[in-house]
């Protein structure tokens, strides 16, 4: 066990070699590393006496709080797993989390769409929560105290965390993260992110994103702060960031437009925020950070199951390929389909094996099978290898466009349609030709008020970035393009547009 090295483990660390640190703020509650270790200690006491212990689950439906972080450290200490839910979804998008998931103790925000599935034993966050973690004996950490410190529970792919995503029958799987891939994930982010003690953390994005997560254990990882607010809101991140001295928040975007035009009279001093540039308004009110990871925009390519991130923009200045290099801590592959590795330049699977990838998703035993095929979690995304080494994210390789003898990903059509400055959005279906089987066909949305452009334009600027023969045969003009998640909904384009004739269809 001297090699072990857990989540709680790093809790227990801190309590004793950062007393007098604040490890957590959640509104009014303040708690040093102490004491929410002593809180952690509870919470496990209390999970176990309702029957949590190695490879069980807990369930968190609600909003951002303290207490996900507490379930999340007391899970570790006894080898359990815990998942915190998109608390946003539907009755029916719960109820089957509450079925596939089989948790053992619930903890939850009332909510419509919950109150009509909670069961007996159910814990409401807040005073009813807190009653339950006091009444919990203690669970020190240790191999002698912890039950869920055993040779069989304490391997390197025991999961720790799940969080739903992959929806790639329709209904979401859970992905699994293991203690030691969340710590090595950690270990690598904070590098590039170049945290340093008294680092603050302001959890305004969904904990059950990976993104949020991600941030938030690099900053329990690195002994800093973890400032935690319901859910975002512009106002309340300007006066957190200010009363917290916050380091980095969970802003992309639209988030930081919304920031800055509520800080448009400079009410609050964000000056402590060290981010990205993104316009000159933002960019006056913060300090525009000079990390690896703030120069590249925060960029790179990831996902829930490689912990957060694979990739780094950040380790690969001037590459040319707009993903960057992976991690230190892992290895990425381009394979074909056959596993075999594509030659640089060629489009493959983005695959991946290390320390940070997850464990495989819940009760998906031929799910995991498929992404695990040839000794490599096959990401289902495709990427190409530049002559630099550095790696290009294509798109997601959600189906394949057949036209002659060549094959199409409408991923790389949509890139190159997006790169055209009158472009706001585009996907590309392939639709029935009688001599080619499938054509390529363009839906385009032109950015608002843009100069425009014609269809025989994007043909024109899209022949100029990949082969001729990928090159739409038909642009369609739409106002939107329907959308699953973040990818197109090609279904509902097919339907709309004519789609059909896929190979294997």
């Amino acid at each position: 066990m001297i090699h072990r090295l857990t989540l709680s483990d790093v809790l227990a660390e801190h309590a004793r070699s950062r007393p007098l640190v604040t490890a957590v703020v959640d509104g009014e509650t303040r708690l040093t590393y102490p004491e929410l270790e002593a809180r952690v200690a509870r919470l496990a006491g209390a999970l176990a006496g309702r029957g949590v212990g190695p490879g069980d689950r807990v369930l968190w439906l609600g909003r951002n709080a303290a207490a996900v972080l507490e379930l999340l450290l007391a899970a570790s200490r006894l080898g359990a797993v815990l998942c915190p839910a998109n608390w946003r979804q539907s009755a029916d998008e719960l109820a089957f989390v509450l079925e596939d998931l089989a948790p053992t103790v619930v903890v939850w925000e009332r909510s419509e769409a919950a109150a009509g599935l909670c069961g007996p034993g159910w814990i409401e966050a807040g005073a009813a929560y807190e009653e339950f973690l006091a009444g919990g004996p203690e669970v020190r950490d240790g191999a002698e105290h912890s039950p869920g410190a055993t040779a069989e529970h304490g391997d390197d792919g025991s999961p720790v965390l799940a969080l739903y995503t992959a929806a790639f029958g329709g209904r979401p799987s859970a992905a699994l993260l293991s203690d030691a891939a969340l710590i090595a994930h950690s270990a690598a982010l904070l590098v590039v992110r170049q945290m340093e003690p008294g680092f603050t953390f302001l959890n305004s994005g969904p904990l059950y994103h990976v993104g949020t997560m991600m941030f938030c254990l690099a900053t329990l990882q690195i002994g800093g702060t973890n400032v935690f607010m319901p859910a975002f809101d512009a106002e309340e991140v300007c006066r957190l960031v200010d009363a917290e001295k916050v380091t980095q928040a969970f802003l992309f975007g639209q988030m930081i437009d919304a920031v800055a035009a509520a800080n448009a009279g400079g009410k609050y001093d964000l000056s402590s925020l060290r981010f990205v540039a993104h316009s000159p308004e933002w960019d006056a009110m913060i300090t525009v950070d000079d990390s690896p990871w703030c120069r590249s925009k925060m960029g790179g390519y990831g996902q829930t199951e490689v912990g957060g991130m694979l990739t780094f923009l950040g380790l690969a200045p001037g590459g040319a390929g707009f993903a960057g290099r992976p991690s230190p801590l892992v290895q990425v592959r381009l394979l074909a389909p056959d596993g075999t590795e594509v030659a640089p330049g060629e489009v493959g699977e983005i695959c991946a094996r290390g320390k940070s990838i997850f464990s495989g998703y819940h009760d998906r035993p031929e799910l995991n099978a498929a992404r695990t095929a040839y000794g490599w979690h096959h990401t289902g995304d495709l990427g190409r290898r530049e002559p630099d080494g550095t790696i290009t994210f294509i798109g997601p390789k959600l189906r394949m466009i057949k036209s002659g003898n060549e094959n199409i990903y409408p991923a790389e059509v949509e890139r190159a349609l997006k790169s055209h400055p009158a472009v706001r959005d585009a996907a590309v279906i392939g639709v029935p030709d009688e001599r080619w089987t499938q054509a390529v066909k363009a839906v385009v949305v032109l950015e608002p008020g843009g100069p425009g452009a014609s269809a025989e334009e994007l043909v024109e600027h899209v022949r100029g970035r990949i082969a001729a023969y990928k090159r739409p045969r038909h642009v369609v003009f739409a106002e939107e393009i329907p959308k699953r998640g973040f990818t197109p909904d090609y279904d509902a384009l097919d339907a709309a547009y004519g789609g059909g004739a896929y190979p294997g269809a």
